[in-house]
Parts: structure tokens; sequence; C-alpha cells
């Protein structure tokens, strides 16, 4: 099984930002972590600051992956292209924020990639990522 895992802007600062939200763990070593815990799954990592590159990868690994957990950060909710580029691709994604956005200020309310993921994931910390991997586990 191949799993991508994409991350938005900003997540490049785990660890290191807002760790009283997001945790004080480099997303580098927990995705190490995530390797050795499903040695089972080819997994990717990529995260982008850049709307676009992040648009690109989605449709790069979007037809040869088995599935996507996509963290598209602030993205979510302003990127009707990054939702429009998840429809358009066979690969499910699962949406993941560390973070429970429904929570926070109302504009985190609003996601484009809700209605064209397989699945949200909200305001479980990193433990949302293994979620989502348990669950393309468990439905391939």
């Amino acid at each position: 099984m191949r799993i991508a895992v994409i991350n938005g802007p900003n997540l490049n600062l785990l660890g290191k930002r807002e760790t009283d939200i997001y945790g004080n763990m480099p997303f580098e070593k927990f995705f190490e972590q995530l390797q050795a815990k499903y040695p089972q799954v080819t997994l990717s990592y990529y995260q982008s600051n850049i709307e676009g590159e992040l648009i690109n990868e989605l449709q790069t690994v979007g037809y040869d992956h088995d599935g996507i957990v996509l963290n598209p950060a602030g993205y979510t909710h302003t990127s009707v292209a990054i939702g429009d580029a998840i429809a358009a691709i066979k690969a499910p994604v699962i949406e993941v924020h560390i973070s429970n956005v429904h929570a926070r200020e109302d504009f985190r309310k609003l996601s484009h990639v809700s209605g064209k993921s397989v699945g949200s994931i909200f305001g479980l910390g990193l433990k949302g990522y293994e979620l989502a991997i348990e669950w393309f586990l468990s439905n391939a």
C-alpha cells in the first residue's frame, strides 16, 4: 500500500510555532515514527507553503497511490483550487488538522477540502495522521 502525506503552509514549523496548539515535535521526526509503526506501508511525505506546489503534488500522487493524508493548513479555508484537485484525482483523500479548527476563529470553519475528501479528522493532534493511515489500511 502506498500512502502520501501532504502538509500545507507553515507546517514546516511544527515543533517551533505555537507549541501550545501544535506540540513541540518536528513533523519530520513524527514521520519517522509513522514509518516505523507502519512498515507494511510505503509512506511518502511532502510539504509546501505554496498552493500550486500542493496541487502539483496532489496530481502527481493522485493516480498511483492508494490514499492521501492531507493537511492543507490555512489553504483549507481559501483554496477552491485544492478542493478541485482532490475532486480530479483517483486516490481517496483524508483531511487532517492537528487543531480543532471548529473551536478556533470563525473563518476556519469553512473548508474547501472536506466535501471532496472521504473523511476529515480535526483536533486530535498528530494522532490524526495515524488514524487516517489506519482507515486506509482497514478499507483497502
